[in-house]
């Protein structure tokens, strides 16, 4: 007689499922829990839902500055700026060292540098937050299998004893058909 797994009854379980079954279960519950507590201890969470003003300018300055387009106009800018005061000869509003266009690149890292890190930390901070949503996920996913593992194993070995049991009754029967169909001595 074989069983389905809706007609294995939760009292068919063997302690290792129970077992198994009782961590998924506490897991999920100190999951949930964990869930409605976080929002309120967690105020780096709201930030990640609804990003800042300052936040969303950051990311566009990453965005921007890490750009091949950036890096063309930029180098464009700079070979008009040095070519335009070489040619400029004596009247150049930036002689040779070029110090203002120095002073000008240096005043640009200096603003572009931290608004790059702002955008990067956002974006490590929302890539740990993916990171453990998945390893939660792989866990419970990981715990589930081994519970569906077991429930077949459990299965597989109850059809094998029912076949075994089967064969042997069938034998019994066959010897006891045969010992009727023998002809008498």
């Amino acid at each position: 007689m074989s069983r389905t797994p809706s007609s294995t009854s939760w009292a068919e379980l063997t302690p290792e499922e129970n077992r198994q079954l009782g961590l998924l279960r506490s897991y999920r519950r100190a999951h949930r829990q964990q869930r409605r507590l976080q929002p309120a201890l967690d105020t780096a969470s709201l930030a990640l839902s609804a990003p800042t003003r300052g936040q969303r300018l950051a990311d566009r300055v990453a965005a921007t500055i890490g750009s091949w387009r950036f890096i063309a106009l930029q180098s464009t800018a700079i070979v008009l700026w040095i070519g335009g005061n070489v040619l400029s000869g004596a009247g150049a509003w930036d002689p040779y060292p070029f110090i203002l266009l120095n002073l000008l690149l240096s005043f640009q890292a200096a603003y572009t540098a931290p608004a790059i890190m702002m955008s990067q930390n956002r974006q490590s901070e929302l890539d740990r937050r993916h990171a453990e949503t998945d390893y939660e996920i792989n866990v419970k996913a990981e715990l589930e299998i081994e519970l569906l593992h077991e429930k077949i194993d459990l299965m597989k070995e109850r059809e094998l004893l029912a076949l075994t049991q089967a064969v042997r009754e069938l034998s019994t029967q066959l010897d006891t058909l045969a010992k009727r169909l023998e002809p008498p001595h």
